[in-house]
């Protein structure tokens, strides 16, 4: 196993990676919930409601899946900005050594919390908050292979 990556993480990237999480947790079925609540309750009251409590309807329909999307989109665009320089990252059978800046950092497999397998990427997580995102477009059609040798040397990969 030997592979070699430039990760660089654009706002779309770290944009991604937050609505994965987010909707893929509890918070997500409840902000899923109130979306089709506030929708049964524009439907069923819309006609007999002033034009105040309608923009409030609005409001409420549009808070999950289009104001809190845009507001980490936001927040993943200034994230982004603040990464100067991409780390090149190489994978191999003894862990990640890590090339940035001119600077090498090596993190052995054990090390490896998890690795998680995404539909449009590859996270491989240090600790529970820092990783390396390997996206679709960087690895191309070696997705597949890369996840599953990264997971069996870490032993700590993750379904999708």
């Amino acid at each position: 196993m030997n592979y070699k990556y430039t990760c660089k993480t654009t706002a779309f990237d770290l944009w991604q990676l937050s609505m994965y999480y987010v909707y893929g947790s509890l918070a997500g079925v409840c902000n899923v919930i109130f979306t089709a609540a506030a929708l049964a309750l524009g439907i069923s009251k819309w006609n007999q409601s002033t034009s105040l409590v309608r923009f409030f309807i609005v409001l409420a329909c549009c808070l999950f899946p289009v104001i809190q999307p845009l507001l980490i989109y936001i927040k993943a665009g200034k994230q982004a900005a603040a990464i100067t320089e991409a780390p090149e990252v190489t994978l191999n059978d003894k862990g990640l050594h890590i090339r940035m800046s001119g600077r090498t950092s090596e993190l052995s497999w054990n090390q490896v919390k998890k690795i998680s397998k995404k539909p449009t990427m590859i996270i491989i997580f240090c600790n529970t908050t820092h990783g390396f995102v390997f996206t679709n477009k960087v690895l191309g059609d070696k997705k597949e292979q890369f996840y599953n040798d990264a997971a069996s040397k870490a032993k700590r990969g993750t379904a999708i």
